[in-house]
């Protein structure tokens, strides 16, 4: 092997010592990011307070973003979808039953509870008396057909509404009114009986279980009225008028 010459030898010591100068650089940096953990493992501060505060800072969770892990994920939901509407109290019944009048005893034949057990809806309900089949196909529906009702069925004050429709084309003066009342089920019978007979209807009372009737006519009007008890104390009500 041939010898090198001295200027070559001088190069690669160069080179030798550059190197040294590095590795000894990369020790010493390495050595100073040691020293800084170590600081903080030792509960000193670190000289970088962005550091300080991402190392020593909580890590704060989201609750609601930890449910959306894995939202697209197929799995049955946590509950129904169901429109959450907040249970009401029994609306109040500022009636005073010392100025009604008391409706006779009721009959325990009642097929209009009996057909009313089978209707669906309140027009299908009025469906069932005669005379009212041929303007149920006209009815419209709004709030205001409560406020139309002969003043001798006026909605028992206090009530909440729940539908009401009505139809005034080919002489059908037709009106189907529902509400919830305070009273119970046999004040809100008592209290439209003493309406009716002061109006000049007459007025039929009928019982079964917990459901009452009470009908009558005026003349070709006529009216029916389906009062439920309700568990709460309050009353369902079901009025259909027809003429009046």
């Amino acid at each position: 092997m041939a010898a090198l010459s001295p200027r070559i030898l001088i190069l690669i010591a160069c080179v030798l010592l550059a190197a040294c100068g590095k590795a000894a650089d990369d020790d010493a940096a390495l050595n100073a990011l040691d020293h800084e953990l170590t600081a903080m493992n030792d509960g000193q501060p670190a000289h970088d307070p962005q550091l300080r505060e991402a190392l020593a800072g909580q890590i704060l969770v989201d609750p609601g973003l930890t449910q959306s892990s894995n939202a697209n994920a197929v799995r049955p939901p946590n509950r129904p979808v169901t429109d959450q509407v907040p249970s009401l109290p029994p609306p109040g019944d500022p009636v005073d039953a010392r100025t009604l009048r008391s409706a006779p005893p009721p009959s325990k034949d009642c097929p209009e509870c009996r057909a009313a057990a089978s209707a669906y809806t309140v027009a299908a309900l009025a469906g069932q008396q005669g005379g009212n089949a041929p303007c149920l196909s006209g009815l419209r529906y709004s709030a205001g057909w409560a406020g139309r009702l002969p003043k001798a069925f006026a909605v028992y004050p206090g009530s909440r509404l729940a539908e009401a429709a009505g139809n005034d084309t080919n002489g059908c003066a037709l009106r189907i009114v529902s509400f919830r009342a305070g009273g119970t089920a046999r004040k809100v019978v008592d209290y439209y009986y003493t309406s009716v007979i002061q109006a000049g209807y007459t007025a039929e009372h009928k019982k079964d279980g917990r459901q009452h009737v009470l009908g009558g006519t005026r003349g070709e009007a006529a009216y029916i009225l389906y009062a439920t008890a309700r568990s709460d104390g309050g009353t369902d009500v079901d009025l259909v008028v027809k003429g009046g």
